[in-house]
């Protein structure tokens, strides 16, 4: 494969936001490219092939991947993009709920990839590329549930990746910040809100929303995930614009006391 025609790749969340521009980088950097929505109104898409796909589902992933293997007869890439996020106290939301933001950002990750990787075993090759976060990296106040999610792929992530090179596989990370997309708009809010919680909810969500707008195009995510999607020698993490650099190096080497102040400060959260 040459570099105009670097394989199949398959994106999963590709209707809108980083997964979309995602899909859009990959078939312009020679990628024959699948992505996946929950519900799709054309199947194509400036090139992409849009398929359904429920990544709760172990029915839905299995036909998707089915349908993928037997359209192009290959799967060198994937994409693990689709997620939802959730803001608020962490005792607001019910363990029903919680287990549902699970189900989507951790165990929809589990479901596509262990899907994909007998067919990328038999080829001797693939990269798996997960989207993290930052806040997979530090704590994130009334954002206590999603960042467990984020977390928790960073330690799957890794420790896959141990397990599969042997195979001819990689497994990457991609970390961005905050990012202009809808992410905000459509956010999950708790299930049993507590009238206690609900100014610090507030000034939370009143710090996220401008640091959206103010955020990086999802294009520089994308832009990302394609270097993370075709390095020879792929790092384990790659962060994804300017603040997530800045994040992840000030969370290794700043002291712990002053990460936390400055966090705590930035979260509109009394020192």
């Amino acid at each position: 494969m040459n570099k105009t025609n670097l394989g199949v790749a398959l994106v999963t969340g590709a209707s809108s936001g980083i997964g979309r521009a995602t899909a859009k980088a990959l078939q312009s950097a020679g990628f024959r490219v699948f992505g996946t929505s929950r519900r799709v109104a054309a199947e194509s898409s400036d090139g992409v092939t849009m398929l359904a796909c429920d990544v709760t589902d172990d029915a839905s992933v299995t036909k998707l991947v089915e349908r993928v293997q037997v359209d192009a007869g290959r799967i060198d890439l994937l994409v693990n993009n689709a997620g939802i996020g959730l803001l608020g106290g962490a005792e607001e939301s019910s363990t029903t709920q919680a287990k549902a933001l699970f189900d989507v950002n951790v165990f929809g990750v589990l479901r596509m990839t262990s899907a994909v990787l007998p067919a990328m075993r038999r080829q001797k090759k693939g990269r798996i590329v997960n989207l993290s976060s930052v806040l997979g990296l530090i704590p994130a106040p009334y954002s206590a549930l999603y960042a467990s999610t984020k977390h928790a792929i960073e330690g799957y992530s890794e420790s896959l990746d141990h397990e599969l090179r042997t195979f001819g596989i990689r497994v990457v990370l991609v970390e961005p910040a905050y990012t202009r997309t809808s992410f905000e708009e459509n956010l999950v809010k708790p299930d049993r809100l507590i009238d206690i919680y609900d100014a610090a909810r507030a000034g939370i969500n009143g710090v996220l929303r401008k640091a959206i707008e103010t955020g990086d195009a999802p294009q520089v995510v994308a832009e990302t995930e394609v270097k993370a999607a075709t390095a020879s020698a792929p790092r384990r993490r790659y962060a994804a614009g300017k603040m997530a650099r800045e994040v992840s190096f000030l969370r290794r080497f700043v002291p712990e006391f002053m990460f936390d102040r400055s966090l705590r400060k930035q979260s509109g959260l009394s020192v």
